[in-house]
C-alpha cells in the first residue's frame, strides 16, 4: 500500500458552496476559493479551523472565520496581496456583527486578529503536508 498525504489542524468542511460580497476588487484563483468581481466563493468540501484563539466557536463566528481563513490562505498564497490583511480583518468584524455578535465581543475578535493574526497570513503558515505511514 502506498503513503497517503493529508493535512491537519481543521475541524470544518463547507458541506456546500459558500458566496460573500467582501468588496475586495481583485481575482484570485485557487483550487477551493476564488475571488472575482468583489465576491469571494468558496467551494463545497473547503476546510478551515473556525474562531481561533482563546474564544467559543459561536454562531455569530462561523461564517466571519471561514470567509477570514480563506482570505488569509489567498495572502499566505501570493493570490492576495499581505496588505490586505487589514482589510480581511475588518471583513470579518463586519460579517460577525451582520450575523448578531454583540459589538464588544466582535470588537475584541478584531482586536485579536489585528494584534496577534500577523503570523496566520504568512507564506511559511500554509499547513504543512504530511505522510502516514
Amino acid at each position: 500500500m502506498s503513503k497517503i498525504k493529508y493535512s491537519g489542524g481543521y475541524k470544518y468542511q463547507l458541506r456546500e458552496d459558500a458566496i460573500t460580497d467582501v468588496g475586495i476588487p481583485v481575482h484570485a484563483v485557487t483550487e477551493w476559493v476564488q475571488l472575482q468581481d468583489g465576491k469571494l466563493y468558496i467551494r463545497q468540501g473547503y476546510a478551515w479551523d473556525g474562531p481561533s484563539g482563546p474564544t467559543i466557536d459561536t454562531l455569530t463566528f462561523m461564517r466571519g472565520s471561514l470567509v477570514h481563513d480563506a482570505l488569509y490562505q489567498l495572502i499566505r498564497l501570493g493570490q492576495l496581496n499581505g496588505c490586505m490583511r487589514e482589510e480581511a480583518d475588518r471583513i470579518l468584524r463586519r460579517i460577525c456583527l451582520e450575523d448578531g455578535m454583540s459589538m464588544i465581543r466582535a470588537w475584541w475578535v478584531y482586536q485579536g486578529v489585528k494584534w496577534f493574526g500577523g503570523p496566520c497570513a504568512d507564506e511559511h503558515a500554509e499547513p504543512e503536508v504530511l505522510e502516514a505511514p
